[in-house]
């Protein structure tokens, strides 16, 4: 099946283009937080923050509805923000506190919401790709019509059991996406370094699996694109394949001072590419919300931010006895 490159925008309405960039703002302002936590020694372990890649999830969210599914990998925190989970109780679960939305346990890489349907932060590269297969085998299996969103990155569309999914989806027709955020560099080694073909989305043409490619930057492009993807699979035909070509502007992780790549480049992508630059433009050049209309959504998005921090540093951490729930035994 041949595989296409997204060109053409969405229609979209001043309400949802405001509520898009609410969302990518939360997430942005959100990440800046949780590594100013992490740096003050509130935040253990890993971080791995999606400063840059905000129109992904978000475009992506727009194309899901109620009951679809979403598995990531390690740099997590905005697909939860983005499908709703609570801010307070993803930060507290960042600072490891009994208010977390996994009681502290989980922590950044490691969080889920049963309510909102989303099935983790993965911390082995290309592990919830099969995964994702099997939530949306169990979909296939029920008739129910959902979708599975299965994350990951261009690092890990070179691991073996991605290509064992690939397989095993278009053979049963299981309704998942498959979303490459190709975010340019797997850890600190560039894609052209690291993988034989410029594009990845193709990949899948080998299992019968159509594929395109998507500017990540762009989140009409990526809601567009999104339609298209769970159309496809929610008329039983089986998986979909999108490469979503985006840029962190931070390292793989707080502990990464990213010297594979220079100033210069992070903020030229900055400049002319930031997704939400990108969409405030839009809302002020259409007239569709004025400076003082932006100034007030990013004040309440401040407030909801400082709240969850707050709520982080004043929740207790859990008890010793938390150490048996939610196991088996």
């Amino acid at each position: 099946m041949a595989a296409r490159k997204t060109t053409r925008k969405s229609n979209v309405s001043a309400e949802e283009l405001k509520a898009y960039y609410r969302d990518m703002l939360l997430i942005r302002r959100f990440e800046e937080k949780a590594g100013q936590l992490y740096g003050m020694g509130l935040i253990g372990g890993f971080c791995h923050l999606y400063i840059g890649q905000e129109a992904v999830v978000v475009g992506l969210e727009a194309a899901a509805e109620e009951g679809d599914k979403r598995i990531t990998s390690y740099r997590d925190h905005g697909h939860m923000l983005a499908c709703g989970m609570d801010p307070s109780g993803v930060m507290a679960e960042l600072t490891g506190r009994e208010g977390g939305l996994s009681k502290g346990k989980g922590g950044s890489m490691h969080m889920f919401s049963k309510e909102k349907h989303f099935y983790g932060g993965h911390g082995i590269v290309g592990a919830q790709v099969p995964l994702g297969a099997g939530l949306a085998f169990a979909d296939r299996y029920k008739k129910n019509g959902r979708v599975t969103f299965t994350y990951f990155g261009d690092g890990a569309a070179n691991q073996g059991q991605v290509y064992e999914t690939f397989n095993m989806a278009a053979l049963w027709k299981l309704p998942v996406v498959f979303v490459i955020e190709n975010n340019q560099y797997a850890m600190g080694t560039a894609m052209a370094r690291s993988t034989s073909t410029k594009d990845i989305y193709h990949r899948g043409e080998a299992f019968g699996i159509p594929g395109e490619m998507v500017d990540g930057m762009d989140v009409l492009a990526v809601k567009e694109a999104g339609q298209r993807a769970v159309a496809h699979c929610r008329s039983g035909e089986g998986p979909y394949i999108l490469e979503v070509k985006t840029y962190r502007y931070r390292g793989h992780s707080m502990s990464d001072p990213a010297k594979y790549r220079t100033r210069e480049e992070v903020q030229k992508m900055r400049e002319e590419r930031d997704p939400i630059d990108h969409v405030r433009d839009l809302l002020l050049t259409g007239k569709h919300a004025s400076e003082d209309d932006l100034k007030t959504i990013d004040k309440e998005i401040k407030e909801i931010v400082n709240a969850a921090a707050e709520f982080s540093k004043d929740s207790p951490e859990p008890s010793l006895d938390e150490l048996w729930t939610d196991i088996y035994a």
